[in-house]
């Protein structure tokens, strides 16, 4: 398919996503205003038609890996793109966020991030992100569910490196939870920035738990490895390389 018609395609399909948000809001509000459950119902159901089509539109087919999360624990995810988000909250039962705190001021977003139990922070400001975190995370204990957190702090590229911050490390220390690693490829379909989609297998796996207990800094680093190596491992099946510290796509 021309490079035009697959871009044009592309915009159609983010038009109706978008679109399709605003009358889901619409249809779930009422019910989410009186139960978190609508508000979860309204979530899952969105992020499922987004997967469903970008399969039949743009031909991004997706595949979650791995034993689903449920229960109290922490997710710690690969970010690439808006779509490892959709995938997670698409099967998570009751998915909620450390999210930037823009988004609270998000029409439609804000409102149902907020209802599910994410937790705002100023990114700008890091000590006092870290304790907007630490109090908000306590705070939405009563709201139980599987909290979502980007070790990276923000969508990273695919082959571009970025330290992990020691926040997701805190949160492990403070809840005393199992943390599920969690690996993507998604960047390589679906990028950061930009209109264009392209057609292949985008991949979320979750991977075994990290037990409660390690210590800090052990903890860290187990994790930034088996998230770096499966995440490597699912871009070179998309046909993705990195060499010598640069990004080299591979086909697509």
């Amino acid at each position: 398919m021309p490079t035009a018609l697959r871009w044009l395609i592309s915009l159609l399909f983010i038009i109706q996503m978008y679109a399709m948000m605003a009358l889901m809001a619409v249809v779930f509000t009422p019910w989410a205003i009186v139960s978190r459950e609508g508000a979860f119902a309204g979530v899952h159901t969105y992020c499922r038609w987004v997967r469903w089509t970008a399969r039949w539109m743009v031909g991004l087919r997706s595949e979650i890996r791995g034993e689903v999360p449920s229960g109290e624990v922490i997710i710690a995810a690969k970010h690439q793109s808006f779509f490892d988000i959709i995938m997670i909250v698409s099967v998570a039962p009751r998915p909620k966020f450390i999210m930037k705190q823009e988004l609270k001021w998000a029409p439609i977003l804000g409102w149902y991030a907020l209802r599910i139990g994410c937790v705002p922070v100023d990114r700008g400001k890091r000590g006092q992100a870290i304790t907007q975190m630490m109090a908000g995370v306590t705070e939405g204990q009563q709201l139980p569910g599987q909290l979502i957190i980007y070790p990276q702090g923000t969508r990273v590229a695919p082959g571009v490196p970025k330290s992990y911050k020691v926040g997701t490390g805190l949160l492990y220390d403070q809840l005393k939870q199992p943390c599920i690693p969690a690996a993507t490829n998604v960047g390589v379909f679906w990028p950061r920035h930009g209109i264009l989609r392209k057609p292949g297998l985008a991949v979320v796996e979750f991977l075994p738990a990290l037990a409660p207990g390690q210590p800090l800094k052990d903890f860290m680093q187990t994790l930034e490895q088996v998230v770096e190596s499966a995440s490597d491992r699912l871009m070179a099946e998309a046909g993705f390389k990195v060499a010598a510290g640069k990004a080299v796509t591979g086909g697509n």
